[in-house]
């Protein structure tokens, strides 16, 4: 049995201009080629093309408006290897836990806490002005 993923994008709204294409739907053709094209060289097949409601709040007051989106269904098959179901992992495959206890402690004097630069010392009789 074969398992499928599937892609929606929004269908084209406008053609695409090139040399030698002048009519509209020559240029929404074009259009569509390109999209369907770009899909099918990673393997999207073309399945349908749908339109859809869409509900939308409009204007200030929000009320709701439904408009209507045409969209492109793609498909593409599963790999055997990547649909098989999961393995299971063991001891040997868990990855390393981390080391749980008492702090490490410092080696040598702890830092001296203080000012970060030394003040001078204040003279009697000298008031700050």
């Amino acid at each position: 049995m074969q398992r499928y993923e599937y892609k929606v994008i929004p269908a084209p709204r406008r053609g695409e201009k090139s040399r030698g294409v002048k009519t509209v739907e020559d240029r929404f053709a074009l259009a569509l080629t390109g999209v369907m094209n770009d899909l099918g060289r990673d393997g999207w097949d073309y399945v349908r093309s749908d339109t859809l409601p869409v509900d939308e709040r409009a204007g200030f007051t929000g009320g709701i408006k439904t408009s209507f989106q045409n969209v492109l269904v793609f498909r593409r098959v599963i790999d055997a290897a990547s649909s098989a179901a999961p393995k299971l992992l063991t001891l040997e495959d868990a990855p390393a836990l981390p080391r749980v206890g008492p702090a490490e402690v410092p080696v040598g004097a702890a830092p001296a806490l203080g000012p970060a630069t030394a003040v001078p010392p204040v003279t009697p009789g000298m008031a700050a002005e």
